[in-house]
């Protein structure tokens, strides 16, 4: 993101190819050094693992990738972020979206909903198949390709949404350029990302310290739901230096916590006044 190398990056610990618990010397399996931008803190495996083909990750269906999964879309689908792009795009009826990473389709349906003309890329044969055969959406408006293979005319859309996907893919600073491409100027760009300074992860990972584990909590790039990826607010300030966009807002949310709930009642305020929650919401405005 920031175009440091990672010779002068910090290795944090290890990570199994396996959900690690609390005691992951006791599991035995595969494991892979997890690391951190001393630039932009950026966190990421090195090396990366490459599955032989996406399917090998996402090749199933949306009720066993997602244990939430809901297939109704309420009224509340996309709303905070809706609004969020009301208040830095002028709306025009009509105006061309994007979701990159369409899912289930459940962000198309809210964004035909608010008045945009929905496009979107799905890489999953199985979630591709269920936004078009449940959803209803129009094969010519839902492309079945990774961001790396899809084509659309240069400033083609008003906004474009990266909703839960940038830490999945294999270069996400590449990605956005791409979509870059495709945005108007003074156009909208959408990414939600897991935070790197998470505040449980750091508790989690002095846990291991003190218990004299090289291992942290950080990413699952072997396994489920297979993040790459974590990001700090500086690891996209340092891109937009170098690719024409601008910072336009930014919000951390505390999300799920995964903490018995008498500690939720100190962490959850702390992580809120701190910036330290789970998940970092960023909206880019091209230049």
């Amino acid at each position: 993101m920031c175009g440091s190398t990672s010779d002068s990056h910090k290795i944090l610990g290890k990570r199994l190819n396996q959900s690690q618990g609390w005691h992951p010397r006791t599991k035995s399996g595969i494991s892979i050094s997890v690391m951190r931008c001393t630039v932009c803190g950026l966190v990421y495996a090195n090396p990366q693992p490459i599955p032989f083909t996406l399917q090998d990750h996402y090749g199933i269906p949306p009720a066993e990738y997602w244990v939430d999964f809901k297939q109704d879309i309420g009224n509340d689908c996309f709303k905070e972020e809706l609004r969020q792009v009301r208040m830095l795009l002028p709306f025009v009826p009509g105006a061309r979206a994007l979701d990159v990473g369409a899912g289930y389709g459940g962000i198309m349906v809210a964004l035909q909903k608010a008045g945009f003309d929905a496009y979107g890329i799905e890489p999953s044969e199985p979630f591709y198949t269920w936004a078009i055969e449940k959803l209803k959406l129009r094969p010519a408006r839902l492309k079945l390709a990774a961001i790396e293979d899809a084509e659309f005319p240069t400033q083609f859309f008003e906004f474009i949404t990266f909703g839960a996907v940038l830490e999945h893919l294999y270069d996400p600073a590449r990605a956005i350029q791409k979509a870059l491409t495709w945005l108007k100027v003074g156009g909208v760009i959408h990414v939600e990302v897991p935070s790197s300074d998470w505040l449980i992860s750091k508790l989690a990972n002095l846990f291991f310290k003190i218990s004299g584990t090289d291992y942290v909590t950080n990413i699952s790039p072997m396994h489920r739901p297979f993040h790459l990826y974590e990001f700090t607010l500086k690891s996209f300030v340092q891109h937009a230096k170098q690719n024409n966009y601008e910072i336009a807002s930014y919000r951390y949310y505390v999300c799920q916590t995964y903490v018995p709930r008498a500690l939720d009642v100190v962490l959850r305020p702390i992580m809120k006044w701190t910036d330290t929650g789970m998940q970092l919401s960023v909206w880019l405005k091209k230049k």
